[in-house]
């Protein structure tokens, strides 16, 4: 199927006024960048409004848009597990329990938390993990964005890919996080603006949600499945042959809901970052709780898109074909067949916009936690440690550079899915899933040693890696997918199901070994150096005189009441 359509001037309009704002952000702010912490930690001075709807905007990338669509289309309304399991709960998680413990440490980074709490190696392998898995990330949104342009202006992908990579890289080299944090604001305005036009206008065309849900039976039944298996989220989680995702209800809860949910969530400095940009304790702990409040109807904006889309593939009267990609569809074009399928001129140039301000939220929110991480917690710890603020500025702005550069070629490897949501879910599965399980023992249990984190860790990423190397997704035709071990002893109906298994394997070994080790070695840190760092030894905030929608747990009751009720409406 051939993607192709002329813009007009006003589309090309659009885009390159979208395009002067963002790089005039970060001229504007250039001038404000005369230290390391200006550049790496926007100072700590920014309003909690700001940084929340920049937390959640961080997350509303490659990963959401072209993602979540895709998913949407192939697994239906399940992939709203994602939302109301996979994120509010462990945002209610990180604003009440562990926003305290980052904040209030004065770590720069997650890797820096994990060296006060637990030691220098720990730190260690984590900086190193986290640097690779923010490249890869970075990597997806470099590829959906070439993707986009080739498709839909019939650029050539190399050059597409080096134009998104170039624009982004200004940006953040001139204003670092700051400037990431208010272009993520002004991204996530034009996202909403931009896609939600989409929405309507798809379900007018198809006869609203109960024609919708029509079209989906068809779906449904030509892939052998019960009528309403792509158009209800619960009520066909029974069994793994009765969902187009192929997970039962505990490999949602514990592998989404759980493990890969609160080690993204929780553990991730690239969303735990813009928290602690907030100008206050309290600031940084309201900051998940602004952004739970959009994400729970962001479903509404980027997946019913894809539920649209493999609805209209049943209806040859309307004229919508999704292209083929192997021997399934190439569900990361959905977003871009609807645009073509639904703008007009205009329209397009806004619909494109919105595509490409996601896509660069994506970019630029990995390559700013890639260089504080590596900044503080590579070169500095282990490279250099004796050189000026200056240096360490310079530092970060050249690591911007490398960071990009490296990008560029996890996008190449992102081609081999025909789902990046499931190619990302795969890195966050070897890397935060045994992370979290470090966190939660470290946090909440005293005991816990610098040696049984460590090597917990490592035990994590190491089943992680043998659980993936002897089992496959059905039909997986490349070795990325799986079965790279030469033996595949068990096939999963997906791979966003092998990924909640791999997720959950990965968070058992990590917690089993690192308890089993802790209580084999000696904890050579004192309750006085873990004051602040564990629940247990840190004073409790107080929260008196303060009404109560600034209060956290009152904020956190409504919002998941709220979480259920939406649960419940499409069961």
């Amino acid at each position: 199927m051939e993607l192709s359509f002329n813009l007009s001037w006003i589309d090309y309009l659009i885009m390159l006024v979208y395009f002067g704002f963002v790089l005039g952000i970060g001229w504007t702010l250039k001038r404000y960048m005369k230290s390391s912490t200006d550049f790496l930690e926007a100072g700590r001075s920014i309003p909690a409004w700001i940084t929340g709807l920049a937390f959640i905007a961080t997350n509303l990338g490659a990963l959401e848009v072209i993602g979540m669509a895709a998913s949407g289309a192939k697994y239906g309304m399940a992939t709203v597990h994602f939302y109301w399991v996979g994120a509010i709960p462990a945002m209610i998680f990180l604003a009440i329990f562990m926003m305290p413990f980052y904040y209030g440490s004065k770590a720069r980074s997650v890797p820096e938390y994990l060296k006060l709490r637990f030691d220098e190696k720990t730190r260690g392998f984590n900086a190193f993990s986290f640097a690779v898995m923010t490249i890869f990330a970075s990597g997806i949104s470099m590829y959906a964005l070439a993707m986009l342009m080739e498709t839909l202006l019939g650029w050539d992908f190399n050059f597409s890919l080096l134009v998104s990579a170039v624009i982004v890289l200004v940006y953040v080299y001139l204003g670092g996080l700051t400037s990431a944090i208010y272009n993520e604001v002004l991204q996530f305005f034009l996202i909403v603006i931009g896609f939600a036009p989409l929405v309507i206008l798809g379900l007018i065309n198809i006869g609203g949600w109960e024609g919708l849900q029509e079209s989906l039976v068809e779906v449904a039944v030509r892939n052998g499945y019960e009528g309403g298996a792509w158009s209800h989220s619960w009520k066909y989680m029974g069994s793994t042959g009765s969902n187009p995702m192929g997970v039962e209800w505990m490999g949602i809860i514990v592998g989404l809901g759980f493990v890969l949910s609160f080690g993204y969530w929780c553990t991730n400095f690239l969303v735990v970052q813009r928290a602690m940009a907030a100008d206050s304790m309290a600031g940084a702990r309201k900051i998940p709780l602004i952004g739970a409040g959009p994400k729970m109807f962001l479903p509404f904006l980027v997946i019913i898109p894809g539920m649209i889309a493999i609805a209209l593939t049943t209806m040859p009267e309307a004229g919508f074909e999704l292209p083929l990609k192997g021997n399934s569809y190439d569900y990361d074009k959905v977003i871009p067949v609807l645009l073509i399928h639904y703008f007009p001129t205009g329209m397009l140039g806004l619909g494109l916009t919105a595509l490409m301000a996601s896509f660069m939220s994506g970019m630029a929110g990995n390559v700013t936690a890639f260089n504080t991480v590596w900044t503080y917690d590579i070169y500095q710890s282990y490279i250099n440690s004796n050189k000026s603020d200056k240096h360490y500025l310079r530092v970060a702005q050249l690591t911007t550079i490398f960071g990009v550069l490296v990008s560029i070629a996890a996008a190449y490897m992102a081609r081999m899915f025909n789902n990046v949501m499931d190619f990302l879910q795969l890195i966050f599965a070897f890397i935060n899933a045994p992370l979290f399980a470090t966190f939660l023992l470290g946090m909440f249990w005293k005991r816990s040693t610098g040696h049984g984190a460590f090597f917990g860790l490592i035990s994590g990423t190491l089943a992680a890696s043998i659980h993936h190397g002897i089992t496959a997704p059905a039909g997986a035709e490349t070795l990325v997918k799986g079965g790279w071990m030469g033996t595949v002893v068990h096939t999963y109906p997906s791979e966003m199901a092998q990924n909640f298994w791999t997720a959950i394997y990965a968070f058992t070994a990590a917690l089993v070994l690192t308890i089993i080790i802790s209580l084999a070695t000696r904890q050579k840190k004192s309750d006085e150096d873990m004051k602040g760092l564990v629940y247990s030894l840190t004073p409790r905030i107080r929260e008196e005189g303060i009404v109560w929608y600034n209060r956290p747990v009152p904020l956190s009751i409504l919002i998941g009441i709220m979480a259920i009720i939406l649960s419940i409406i499409f069961w």
